[in-house]
């Protein structure tokens, strides 16, 4: 006989999402920058940068201004973290290699990437020989990443790293320059770490695990998209996972939490600060919506005048809630809001806040605030900044 299911009202659901996403509470200050990527479980990388690259964006939002230096550092010294494909290329915990075992076996059995080498045998024999004489090394060091003509055109040793990184026989170790830097495997990943023994169903099972405990609750589409799992691929091993099936007031759908996050009320401090559009705790649009009321969109690839709320708009977490968003720029050591809105009055004093430690992350020392949704806002908001 199986207990009954656990149920959880809107706003239980949404402290425990915030605080497996390390929003709600003390921040972990003593694990810094890795302790924020090993609780994440995976950090998108993208190639935007505004205020700062996304990547260095998720620690800023959870610890405050620790700095490119630090960020850096913790990431990529001590063969600590990895870059492959999770929810998209992300940086990952070093000791999840094993993990991504089921990928690296399908993209192997698939037989190519996107891009088809010519002679697949003397260009990935070129490459890891290369690497293995005078890694670690990015492609244009390997010999080039373009192929002399256009610029989405990759060269032949650009395709072969690539498709060695796929399936696991090259590491990317770094970014340098934005560029990868990649290695050996041998180098890169401690010895223990170092397999791809375990099954589909392990691999599948830990990183549905990792995605429940990452998130706090969500529903089947919440956690599989976590790390881009397929539907079927949750459904084969969330049984045996150890999540917990709940009830979510107002969800209308059948969802699972992570039992250490029911075990005591999620409750403390709510964090202040603006979210990278890339922030997993904002990853699934639908989960977005559904958990915060709120709707947004990335609109960088959108027509500038087609564009509601700007270029790099982000979210402004305050409260437990999303209270407004601001597409922010810098004009030498000045933070401009190009564009910001609110959701209400009350949220000028959280914004100002935000933006003000949003200046600190990246070494602004003013601020200030070309255009809002109304005249009213952008007012009251100059008139908080000034006040702080």
């Amino acid at each position: 006989m199986t207990s009954a299911t656990v149920s959880l009202s809107a706003a239980e659901a949404r402290r425990i999402a915030l605080r497996a996403q390390g929003f709600l509470g003390a921040p972990d200050r003593k694990g810094g920058v890795r302790g924020v990527l090993r609780h994440l479980g995976a950090v998108q990388l993208d190639t935007i940068s505004v205020l700062a690259r996304s990547h260095e964006l998720i620690p800023y939002a959870r610890l405050g201004a620790v700095g490119r230096p630090a960020v850096e550092a913790s990431y990529w010294s001590g063969n600590h973290a990895f870059e492959y494909w999770s929810h998209a290329a992300c940086i990952l915990p070093i000791e999840e290699w094993p993990h991504f075992a089921f990928r690296r076996r399908a993209r192997r059995a698939k037989g190519h990437r996107w891009h088809v080498l010519a002679d697949k045998e003397r260009s990935t024999k070129t490459v890891l020989d290369r690497l293995r004489a005078d890694g670690p090394l990015t492609s244009t060091e390997l010999g080039g990443a373009k192929n002399g003509g256009e610029w989405f055109e990759w060269s032949e040793t650009k395709i072969a790293v690539e498709w060695l990184l796929d399936i696991g026989e090259v590491v990317c170790t770094e970014r340098r320059g934005w560029k990868r830097v990649y290695d050996l495997p041998e180098r890169a990943v401690p010895d223990a770490l170092l397999h791809d023994e375990l099954s589909d169903t392990e691999c599948l099972r830990r990183l549905v695990t990792l995605a429940g405990q990452s998130l706090g609750v969500g529903t089947r589409s919440d956690i599989a998209d976590y790390h881009r799992l397929k539907n079927d691929q949750f459904d084969a091993v969330i049984a045996d996972s150890g999540l917990v099936p709940v009830e979510v007031e107002g969800w209308g759908r059948p969802a699972w939490a992570d039992p250490a996050a029911l075990a005591a009320p999620a409750r403390g401090r709510h964090r202040t600060t603006l979210l990278s559009p890339f922030d997993s705790l904002i990853w699934e649009r639908p989960r977005t919506e559904r958990i915060f009321g709120f709707t947004h969109r990335l609109e960088a690839y959108v027509p500038k005048p087609r564009r509601i709320h700007g270029y790099f708009a982000m979210p402004l977490l305050a409260g437990g809630l999303l209270q407004g968003r601001v597409d922010p720029g810098r004009e030498g050591t000045t933070l401009v809001a190009r564009q910001l809105s609110l959701t209400s009055p009350a949220a000028a004093r959280p914004m100002a806040e935000a933006l003000r430690e949003a200046a600190s992350w990246v070494g602004c020392d003013a601020i200030r605030v070309d255009r809002a949704q109304s005249p009213a806002e952008a007012a009251a908001v100059t008139a908080e900044l000034a006040a702080l």
